[in-house]
């Protein structure tokens, strides 16, 4: 595909990076010097200097027969005049990326009458990605499948926990009475789709499959069936936390919130009037003493400075609160604080990679198949992927143990007639299905892929 993206910023850039390994061609457009020769240093991508909503620029950068626009500036504005400018040019799809909290209300009509395909908003998707960690305080990672009826939780394996040592075949069999499956394993950095014979070690992350009265009852097994979360003690007033805070304050839990700009207090004040909002530094270990932050459930560091991020949620898990999330875009510091013990750790980022790929990869797939969500397991190529099946997907009333599926695939999960179902061999694939594929090594384009002789 053609593929302009608008914007090398952070969100562009790792887009940018993640499309040019999956074979399309990209060009990238912005108007500062610097970022266009970071980009063109450090990516195999065309690069033009330039303001990305300037009809002769992106006349340049080949609008008229790109596939896709994805506009990704810092400034919302700029971003919808530049899918406007290219839709008419002739652009085939358009991305925006709209931040703004004053935008929310009134997106639909933005789309329709700026003829913007999608929108994304990675504030309020990684508020959402932190609102479900909140639901399973338990888990490491939560992803969301079949509207909210299956769950992927990714579990760290401790010293004493009972499936040290134990081939998954084992712990399947001592479970047999929960409709879980034992999906992904995540070892020192690398992604194992595990059989039968993989056997857990400590330090370990698992991804378990299944409802979330299944996993709830197998967290229970584990001694790690905690209460739900009645209060959140939050750092940093950004577009994150006052989604979060909405959404928080929705599902019954006291929200406190700490920001150092006293015009911004003033302004989350109104916005969130059920919220508490203090003012002041909440880096500050004498604040947040004063402010007996430990008495909370739940600790979420969302400033501005990852580092502020990652150093304050370390301390607030060494004081013990029981829940502590980490908002940090620097991929490279993950593997640092999870020796550290800190596993909650959301990138926004990576989570707008994740949207973007799952829409190109629909515009892409042809086959009968739709890729309804995509999630990236870790910083890894390993990804689960929902797909819904047509009459025309292949291999459709076959068992699955009589067909192929290529190594480093695996479905742990389909629903079939509002009924979840966790494979076995015997079970068949039927049209409307919907059906969860992990996938390790080049990304899943499409159902089809995971089949030998497709």
């Amino acid at each position: 595909m053609n593929i302009i993206i608008v914007g090398a910023g952070k969100v562009g850039s790792t887009l940018a990076s993640y499309l040019s390994r999956e074979d399309h061609n990209i060009t990238i457009i912005d108007s500062d010097k610097d970022a266009i020769q970071r980009a063109s240093d450090t990516l195999d991508v065309m690069c033009i200097k330039g303001p990305g909503a300037a009809p002769s620029v992106l006349r340049e950068a080949g609008a008229e027969d790109a596939d896709l626009v994805l506009a990704t500036t810092n400034l919302d504005e700029v971003n919808m005049l530049c899918c406007l400018t290219a839709k008419r040019l002739g652009a085939g799809y358009t991305i925006a990326r709209i931040r703004d909290v004053v935008y929310t209300d009134d997106l639909a009509a933005l789309q329709r009458e700026l003829n913007v395909d999608a929108v994304i908003n990675p504030e309020y998707s990684t508020a959402l990605e932190i609102s479900r960690l909140l639901r399973f305080p338990a888990a490491a990672n939560v992803d969301t499948f079949f509207r909210g009826k299956v769950e992927m939780l990714g579990i760290r394996v401790r010293e004493g926990d009972p499936m040290v040592g134990i081939p998954l075949s084992v712990l399947f069999s001592r479970n047999s009475d929960l409709s879980i499956l034992f999906s992904a394993a995540e070892r020192k950095g690398e992604v194992i789709v595990p059989n039968g014979d993989f056997v857990p070690q400590v330090g370990d992350k698992l991804y378990v499959t299944g409802s979330p009265k299944d996993l709830s009852a197998y967290l229970r097994t584990l001694g790690r069936d905690l209460p739900r979360i009645h209060s959140a003690f939050l750092i940093g007033g950004s577009r994150i936390s006052h989604y979060l805070s909405k959404m928080l304050l929705s599902m019954g839990v006291r929200v406190t919130l700490v920001e150092n700009n006293p015009e911004h207090c003033r302004a989350l004040s109104e916005w969130l009037p059920e919220a508490l909002i203090l003012h002041g530094d909440g880096t500050d270990q004498e604040l947040l003493h004063s402010e007996h932050f430990t008495n909370n459930d739940a600790f979420i560091a969302l400033t501005g400075r990852d580092e502020d991020n990652l150093l304050s949620a370390l301390y607030a898990q060494q004081q013990g609160v029981r829940k502590v999330v980490a908002k940090c875009n620097r991929i490279n510091y993950s593997e640092v604080v999870q020796a550290a013990g800190l596993d909650c750790v959301v990138a926004p980022k990576l989570i707008t990679v994740a949207r973007i790929l799952r829409l190109v990869r629909g515009l892409q797939d042809k086959s009968g198949s739709v890729m309804i969500s995509l999630h990236r397991i870790a910083d890894t190529d390993a990804e689960a992927a929902e797909f819904i099946l047509r009459d025309s997907t292949p291999n459709l009333g076959i068992p699955l143990k009589d067909l192929e599926i290529r190594k480093g695939f695996l479905i742990v999960a389909l629903l079939h007639e509002d009924h979840v179902v966790i494979p076995s061999g015997n079970t068949v694939l039927s049209a409307g299905d919907r059906v969860i594929v992990i996938s390790h090594g080049k990304g899943i384009q499409a159902f089809r892929d995971i089949f030998v002789n497709s």
